[in-house]
C-alpha cells in the first residue's frame, strides 16, 4: 500500500493548490434514480457501440434485451464512443436513430441510458449529444459531460475523461476535436478533479462507482491511461471507490488492484472488437480478459453485487460477486 500512500500525499497537495488557484467551481449535475421496492438495483453496461448496427452491434443489443428482461433492469450505462467514427454532426444527424433508437428496441432497454462521452464523440459536435433535443427525440437518452446519479444504495460518478488525454491536444492526427466547453483545459480539469473529489467525500452511499470512457488499468490495445493514473486514480483511492467502469478498449475485462480495493472493469464490447492486442499483466490482478463483443450486467443490494459478462450470444463468460461486509471478491 506504499504506492497508494504516495498517491494520497500527492492528491492532498494537488487539491490544496487547486483550492487556491481555482476557488470557484460549480457542483456536478445530480440525477436521482429509485431502487426497486425490494431495495435492489439492476443495470447493464455497454460501451463503444455506435456503428449503425454493424460489427455485431445489433446482435449485442438483442442479447442485452434478453438479459435486461430477465433481470428487470433499472437502467443502462454507456461507457462512451456512442457514435462512430466522429460523433454526431448535429442534433439532426440521422446516426442518432440509426445507431441508437433503431438498434436498442427491446422493451427491457426502454429505460434511462446514462451516457458519458468518448474520444470519438469529441470528434463531432459534442454539444449535440448534450442537447435536450436528443431526449425529445428518444426519452431514454441522458448525457452530460460529468454528473452524479444517486440510486440510493449506490452513487455513480460519471467523469468526462477525454480532456485528460494529452495526445488529443498535442497530436490529433487528422481529427478535429470539439473542445468547446473544455478550454481553457487546465481550469476545466482542475475543477473537474476537485468536484469529483468533493462529491465522493460527501457521499454516504453504500457503493461508490465511477464511470469514465478511458481505461485506468487495462491489458488491451490502449492500455493504461497515464493521465488518469496520475490525476484521477489518487482521488478514487482516497475516497473508497468500489468500481471504476470504462470502455475505450474494445473488450471485456476485470482487473483488481494490489494497491487498493478498487476493481477495474472494462465493458467496451458493444460492436467492433477482436483487435488481438493483449499485453501481459500481473496474474494476481488480472481476473478475466475477453477480446470480443459483449456487455456487463450488475445486480446489487446494499451489501452485495453480482456481476456477469456476456458474449454476443448471451452466454456467460465470467461472473463474480463483491460483498460490502467482507469487502472482497468471491
Amino acid at each position: 500500500m506504499v504506492k497508494a500512500g504516495y498517491r494520497l500525499l500527492f492528491l492532498g497537495g494537488l487539491l490544496s493548490w487547486l483550492c487556491l488557484a481555482f476557488p470557484a467551481t460549480s457542483e456536478l449535475q445530480r440525477l436521482q434514480h429509485r431502487v426497486k421496492p425490494d431495495g435492489s438495483l439492476s443495470f447493464l453496461v455497454v460501451g463503444d457501440w455506435g456503428r449503425e448496427g454493424n460489427y455485431n452491434q445489433s446482435e449485442v443489443a438483442s442479447q442485452m434485451g434478453v438479459i435486461g428482461e430477465k433481470l428487470d433492469i433499472d437502467f443502462v450505462i454507456s461507457t462512451g464512443d456512442n457514435f462512430y467514427d466522429c460523433g454526431l454532426t448535429g442534433e439532426d444527424d440521422p446516426a442518432f436513430f440509426k445507431s441508437f433508437t433503431d438498434i436498442y428496441t427491446a422493451p427491457s432497454l426502454q429505460k434511462p441510458w446514462y451516457n458519458v462521452l468518448g474520444n470519438h464523440d469529441y470528434r463531432g459536435d459534442v454539444e449535440a449529444q448534450l442537447s435536450p433535443v436528443l431526449k425529445e427525440k428518444d426519452s431514454k437518452w441522458v448525457c452530460f459531460r460529468s454528473f452524479i446519479l444517486n440510486a440510493e444504495i449506490a452513487e455513480f460518478f460519471f467523469v468526462d475523461t477525454t480532456p485528460f488525454v494529452n495526445e488529443y491536444f498535442t497530436d490529433p492526427i487528422e481529427y478535429n476535436y470539439d473542445w468547446k466547453g473544455v478550454e481553457p483545459r487546465d481550469e476545466y480539469l482542475f475543477s473537474l478533479v476537485k468536484d469529483v473529489d468533493s462529491a465522493l467525500k460527501a457521499s454516504s452511499a453504500k457503493w461508490k462507482i465511477v464511470v469514465g470512457h478511458h481505461t485506468i488499468k487495462s491489458a488491451g490495445q490502449h492500455g493504461v491511461t497515464v493521465e488518469l493514473e496520475k490525476q484521477l486514480l489518487p482521488v478514487l483511492e482516497a475516497n473508497d471507490v468500489d468500481l471504476y467502469v470504462n470502455g475505450h478498449d474494445h473488450c471485456l475485462q476485470h482487473i483488481t488492484s494490489t494497491d487498493s480495493d478498487i476493481q477495474f472493469i472494462t465493458s467496451g464490447g458493444g460492436s467492433q472488437a477482436w483487435r488481438g492486442k493483449i499485453s501481459s499483466w500481473k496474474p494476481e490482478e488480472m481476473k478475466f480478459y475477453y477480446d470480443g463483443q459483449g456487455f456487463l450486467s450488475v445486480n446489487m443490494t446494499g451489501d452485495r453485487a453480482d456481476l456477469v459478462f456476456y458474449d454476443v450470444f448471451g452466454q456467460v463468460l465470467h461472473k463474480w460477486s463483491i460483498s460490502k461486509q467482507l469487502h472482497d471478491a468471491a
